[in-house]
């Protein structure tokens, strides 16, 4: 028994060294020093400021540049977007697609061609897009990274959003279809699923109480900065071997298809 543990002490002796040194990496400063990063969002007043804090947190992990802030339903604002990114920074490393509506609150059976055509263009149609157009770009670069922004809401329904839960489900399909094709490129593409933030949006469904259960029943919605570092993570060298997942940070609401 001694002589085993003498064995077992020799192998984890040089393993906890080993993770000291890669936490210590982790832990490393300006992990995005030099990137270039385009942060998109609807235009709503109260999300626009969330998004701002967002990234503020991002550049305190060393982005060089916030994204630009925009709709990107339309192909001349994706053009238009891409273009004034590659003009002022000279490329893009970072996609973070955020841009979503939620035009409909009520039954499935409710629900007209107009609204899901809507959804399904801002929060899939135009996410994919987006990719498509920054690709180029990234390759220029030597490769990058993009994070989706999916919700809880892709895992477990929220009552009464139907169109904007399967959006929201689309986009982890959307997620490991475009990790695969994109792996050659050397770029990597995560999705990351927030619970309630606290927004319009979030009041709204508060009140009307179409939550999904988590275990924090009493407590706040998150804020961005909660979900900022996962983002941070998801972009960075850190996070070089990971790709076509899905993060959740619901305060422990159940996120299984």
């Amino acid at each position: 028994m001694q002589k085993a543990g003498l064995l077992l002490s020799g192998f984890w002796i040089p393993a906890w060294k080993s993770v000291r040194m890669a936490s210590s990496a982790v832990t490393r400063q300006n992990p995005l020093a030099n990137k270039v990063a385009l942060v998109t969002a609807s235009t709503d007043g109260r999300k626009q400021e969330n998004v701002d804090r967002a990234v503020a947190t991002l550049q305190g992990e060393g982005l060089s540049v916030t994204g630009i802030v925009c709709h990107v339903g339309k192909p001349e604002d994706r053009e238009r977007l891409v273009a004034t990114a590659v003009k002022l920074h000279q490329g893009v490393d970072i996609l973070v697609s955020n841009a979503a509506v939620n035009p409909f609150f009520g039954n499935l059976m409710d629900v007209t061609e107009e609204v899901w055509n809507k959804v399904l263009s801002i929060n899939v149609t135009a996410a994919a897009m987006l990719i498509k157009a920054v690709v180029p770009e990234m390759e220029k670069r030597g490769g990058g990274s993009v994070v989706m922004v999916g919700s809880i809401a892709g895992f477990a329904p929220f009552p009464a959003l139907g169109p904007y839960n399967v959006s929201k489900t689309a986009l982890l399909g959307l997620t490991k279809n475009f990790a695969a094709e994109l792996a050659s490129k050397n770029i990597r593409v995560n999705c990351l699923a927030p619970g309630l933030i606290k927004t319009r949006f979030s009041s709204t469904v508060r009140r009307k109480n179409l939550n999904p259960q988590t275990p924090w029943k009493d407590r706040e919605p998150s804020k961005p900065e909660d979900c900022a570092g996962i983002v941070s993570f998801l972009c960075s060298e850190d996070a070089s071997y990971i790709s076509g997942e899905t993060v959740v940070v619901g305060g422990g609401t159940p996120s299984r298809l």
